[in-house]
């Protein structure tokens, strides 16, 4: 298990009122699994995860509960990238955590169909007033 940082709780209510941590990890398991799925993006682009989950361009509804797909543009190498978070609910065993389940870099076409075909619960150019 590595620590990958912490997220703002308040940015990721749009996902789940019931957020327990603010703490961010990926197991693992998680690692292999990026390595099999997605050859070569772990080493070479996971050192933006932490961007992504920090300062997300968007937050979408994903296909499992407690959980945000997130899509990040690092303007340093000019790529995007797609992230999933699991949050951390008061439903989860103690020892868990806001945990990375995939992390990859994605191409323009997809970027663009995710935008499309995602519900969108966070834009950083339309951000969600979470406070109400």
């Amino acid at each position: 298990m590595d620590i990958v940082g912490k997220i703002d709780i308040n940015l990721y209510k749009c996902i789940t009122e019931d957020i327990q941590s603010d703490k961010v990890i990926i197991t693992d398991k998680q690692i292999e699994h990026i390595k099999e799925n997605h050859p070569t993006d772990y080493e070479k682009y996971f050192e933006y995860a932490l961007q992504a989950v920090q300062n997300p361009d968007y937050i979408m509804e994903a296909n499992k509960p407690n959980t945000a797909v997130i899509l990040k543009h690092i303007c340093d190498n000019g790529k995007n990238y797609k992230l999933i978070l699991r949050l951390k609910t008061s439903a989860d065993p103690a020892k868990y955590e806001n945990s990375v389940i995939t992390f990859f870099k994605t191409d323009d076409k997809k970027w663009r169909q995710y935008i499309r075909t995602k519900k969108i619960l966070y834009s950083v150019s339309n951000p969600i007033d979470n406070t109400e």
